[in-house]
């Protein structure tokens, strides 16, 4: 009897564990990313330095690009993951720090897309980026 008790009690903390995992990390849709663009084209000047970031279209509600180091980018979907179906965008705040929801007031680091601070728990949707000196490309 108390096996089956454990068993019941295992199963009712899966579930309890699945249903919050599926609220706390609702997805933000699927869209196929699959971007070529030349760095050194004046249109990506915010992105021929370290640290500099530029939203672009593509992925749910658009794309912010930023540049960790010469050789590394990373991309993050603007759909807030927080309450996704509310269809907020996640903008760079005056900061330069952090990327902000302006419906819920969570906050992420630019830098990698961490939680830093707001209700959310779920990081920004993050999208592949490969760089070879002139073309990033970003992709799913």
């Amino acid at each position: 009897m108390n096996t089956l008790k454990n068993v019941v009690l295992v199963c009712t903390v899966l579930f309890l564990f699945s249903k919050c995992k599926k609220n706390e990390f609702s997805a933000v849709p699927n869209v196929a990313v699959n971007l070529v663009l030349n760095i050194n084209s004046p249109q990506f000047f915010a992105l021929q330095g370290i640290g500099g970031f530029q939203y672009y279209f593509g992925g749910s509600k658009g794309l912010i690009i930023y540049r960790q180091d010469n050789d590394n980018f990373i991309a993050f979907d603007r759909h807030s993951p927080y309450q996704p179906e509310k269809n907020c965008i996640a903008e760079v705040d005056s900061s330069f720090i952090t990327i902000v929801d302006p419906c819920s007031g969570s906050k992420w680091s630019l830098i990698d897309g961490s939680i830093v601070s707001g209700p959310t728990a779920a990081m920004l949707k993050q999208y592949q980026t490969s760089f070879d000196g002139i073309y990033l490309r970003i992709f799913n």
